[in-house]
């Protein structure tokens, strides 16, 4: 079970319990500014990163070795979205957990990464077949 969705209002609503303790309906309007401050500071934080996200391509990123050297087992989808500055092309049916996303950058190469409920899983990097190089005679 997921205790952060839990976690958060119980602890803004002790917050403002210490708060009326403490201070009165002063502390209370000072508890309530920086709940609001906190949540206005992460709402403008995703705004940002879809904003910028919305620019590029859906499922692209600059190098895919990059990101896979970066990935950490545990971010949320947000974090590997500001990192890649893109959304990742879903490639597992809508609404369905696990979730399966990739990005692709512009060598072929391109990673898969598995969320469930909303935190990195697993992530697999993928290569494209390089052709031998034929050997050229010395002269």
């Amino acid at each position: 079970m997921n205790f952060q969705k839990f976690l958060v209002p119980v602890g803004a609503i002790l917050l403002l319990g210490l708060a009326w303790r403490s201070g009165g309906w002063g502390g209370v309007a000072l508890a309530g500014g920086a709940i609001v401050m906190f949540l206005l500071l992460h709402f403008n934080r995703a705004m940002q990163v879809l904003k910028r996200a919305a620019e590029r391509p859906v499922g692209y990123v600059a190098s895919a070795v990059m990101l896979n050297a970066k990935l950490k087992q545990g971010v949320t989808l947000m974090h590997v979205i500001a990192m890649t500055r893109a959304l990742g092309e879903l490639h597992s049916p809508k609404d369905e957990q696990p979730e399966l996303y990739r990005w692709t950058d512009s060598g072929g190469s391109y990673v898969d990464a598995v969320f469930n409920g909303g935190k990195l899983q697993s992530w697999t990097l993928t290569r494209p077949e390089t052709p031998p190089e034929e050997e050229t005679p010395a002269s």
